[in-house]
């Protein structure tokens, strides 16, 4: 029996029980992607104003200028992702045309109304609005939609990759006029993950991929930003003096950080001209002023919202939930180990922001949108988990790296409005 209080009296401990696990079967939600969700824009915030404050100062704000901006940018998400957890997926068939032209029409503004910002128009309204961060999520939705239609049409050269090549190709395309080669390839490699998980055949998708190599480079050797990039990071191969000046002063943050690093706010790097420490350099930032063992502790964040995130996927009640709840999952982690890799050389300079820590509100508002639509999968699943309604939605089967098979067609599919 459990004890008598003031406000209670006495309430047996086994009936308080399951009034809690009622409470969080009624919320629904995946705490344990929530929690690596608040973790990461926690440290956000701090890495945030850690590498803004004097910033701030120069241009005559006050020192949380910019961390203060960030939350309401993270308001705004969070609001969004409340809604959107509640949202059934499955109205994003009728809803994935109309985001899909509000996006390339945005992409094509750009290029006209756009603001000319550090030799790049990527901006509308004074750099509010970024259209590429916004294309990179209603490309997932889209491709969901539409490769969820195809069912076992999706592997005809005809019906599925061609397509799907052409609407990569359109919306890639008005991306690299920007020009932003880091996002234009970005949609690209969504795409091809979207097709592999979707089911589509292997040998297509080889085929795509060294074809998307080989123009890949052929663009980027052409593009004089791509071919300093490429030269840039071969000739730092080659020898670690010859590192460009970017990913040296990075490097002297890692190494000034060690394993503890020098605290937060004690950091040299952002002060010694470490290009946008708030943006893309933060993750050297993060290395400096809280060690090896924060980076490690940061990395660990994003393998446990990857590992929820298809865990998700998994247990989607159709193959429509998973692909967006794969896509987005995906889509999050690629531009995580991006950004780091950026740091430490690994691949050639990409201006990819650090998901959830970065300062930035459209990819910040966009990646809240994505999480949004993942906890909707979740919520969705759960809701129809023991109800005969959940078998009008589709074949239940997994995606293709647990079962080894591939999706499959059924009759009462919803046409997508992509198809």
């Amino acid at each position: 029996m459990g004890k008598s209080t003031f406000l209670t009296g006495s309430i047996p401990t086994d009936a308080r029980k399951p009034q809690r696990k009622n409470l969080l079967l009624r919320l629904q939600v995946d705490m344990v992607l929530l929690v690596a969700v608040i973790f990461l824009i926690v440290i956000g915030i701090l890495m945030v104003y850690s590498s803004s404050w004097l910033f701030s100062l120069w241009n005559d704000r006050p020192t949380s200028y910019i961390p203060l901006r960030q939350m309401i940018f993270i308001a705004a998400g969070s609001v969004a992702v409340l809604v959107l957890s509640r949202f059934d997926y499955h109205w994003f068939q009728r809803l994935a045309l109309p985001m899909m032209i509000t996006a390339l029409l945005l992409l094509v503004a750009v290029l006209f109304i756009g603001d000319l910002r550090f030799s790049a128009t990527r901006t509308l309204f004074n750099g509010s609005i970024q259209p590429s961060e916004l294309s990179k999520l209603v490309i997932i939705i889209y491709l969901s939609i539409w490769l969820y239609s195809k069912g076992s049409r999706l592997n005809s050269v005809t019906i599925g990759l061609l397509p799907m090549i052409l609407i990569l190709g359109i919306t890639a395309g008005l991306i690299f006029l920007q020009p932003d080669l880091s996002a234009a390839a970005t949609i690209f490699i969504l795409g091809g993950l979207m097709f592999y998980f979707a089911g589509g055949d292997i040998r297509q998708i080889l085929l795509v991929v060294i074809i998307s190599l080989i123009v890949g480079a052929i663009v980027f050797s052409a593009h004089p930003t791509g071919q300093k990039r490429i030269t840039e990071y071969w000739e730092g191969t080659q020898s670690i003096e010859n590192l460009n000046y970017h990913t040296q002063l990075s490097f002297a943050a890692i190494i000034r950080g060690g394993f503890f690093g020098v605290g937060i706010g004690n950091g040299q790097g952002k002060f010694s001209g470490l290009p946008v420490p708030w943006t893309d350099s933060i993750f050297a930032v993060i290395v400096e002023e809280i060690g090896l063992i924060g980076a490690v502790f940061v990395i660990i964040l994003y393998m446990v919202f990857m590992w929820r995130g298809f865990l998700i996927a998994q247990q989607a009640p159709d193959q429509l939930g998973r692909l967006l709840a794969s896509g987005m999952t995906a889509w999050i982690a690629f531009e995580a180990l991006v950004n780091m890799a950026v740091m430490v050389q690994l691949i050639p300079f990409a201006g990819n922001a650090l998901p959830l820590i970065s300062y930035g509100g459209s990819n910040m508002v966009t990646i809240l949108l994505a999480i949004g639509v993942i906890m909707s999968v979740s919520h969705t699943g759960n809701t129809n988990k023991d109800s005969p309604e959940r078998k009008k939605y589709g074949a239940i089967v997994d995606l293709r790296w647990w079962n080894r098979r591939r999706s499959v067609s059924r009759s009462d599919r919803s046409k997508g409005a992509g198809s």
